[in-house]
């Protein structure tokens, strides 16, 4: 694949990014070619828990830690669809490997096994995805609306929701609330 391609990385929301759809997101690229770009916002939860997820699909929980996790808004794009961004492991049905040791699954079964216990290590559930059109990714980067940093499996997976924007960020060494929106072009 093209080293052009954004796959594995962060998209972060410029400032003047005013969208209230992703206003301050954080994006994981999961993947990006040349008819788009899919990604799952990171930091923007839902107002739900996992275990709510469970009984609507009449899933027997045993692990009432999973059952506490937050599920996440990850974009505007088919919000009652789940998508399970997740350490890479197990053998699931409809998994799309983003790197050596993150996954992406849409599948039932994994889901299954988070309830049981028996599932990834670290993962991040989202009802909904983001998506761009071939092309729209690439002017909207343009456009000054986004920056973009490798993803970071800590920001991922255990930094705090409120500081991912910020510590996304920072992995550039930039604060980006120091940014103003007229960044360069007239």
């Amino acid at each position: 694949m093209s080293g052009n391609y954004l796959n594995n990385q962060f998209i972060i929301a410029m400032p003047g990014l005013i969208e209230p759809i992703f206003h301050h997101t954080v994006t994981f690229l999961c993947q990006h070619t040349k008819e788009g770009a899919l990604g799952i916002v990171i930091n923007r939860p839902a107002e739900m828990k996992l275990g709510e997820i469970f009984k609507q699909m009449d899933i027997t929980v045993s692990s009432l830690a999973a059952a506490e996790t937050p599920v996440f808004s990850g974009g505007p794009v088919q919000q009652d669809r789940g998508f399970v961004v997740h350490s890479a492991c197990g053998d699931w049905d409809m998994t799309l490997p983003i790197s050596e040791d993150i996954s992406l699954t849409t599948s039932r079964d994994v889901i299954e096994a988070i309830a049981a216990g028996e599932g990834p290590k670290q993962y991040l559930i989202a009802l909904g995805y983001a998506g761009w059109s071939e092309g729209q990714l690439e002017k909207e980067m343009l456009s000054n609306s986004w920056l973009n940093t490798p993803c970071a499996k800590q920001i991922l997976f255990e930094t705090p929701v409120s500081q991912r924007w910020n510590a996304a960020a920072s992995q550039i060494g930039i604060d980006i609330n120091q940014l103003t929106t007229p960044a360069g072009h007239c």
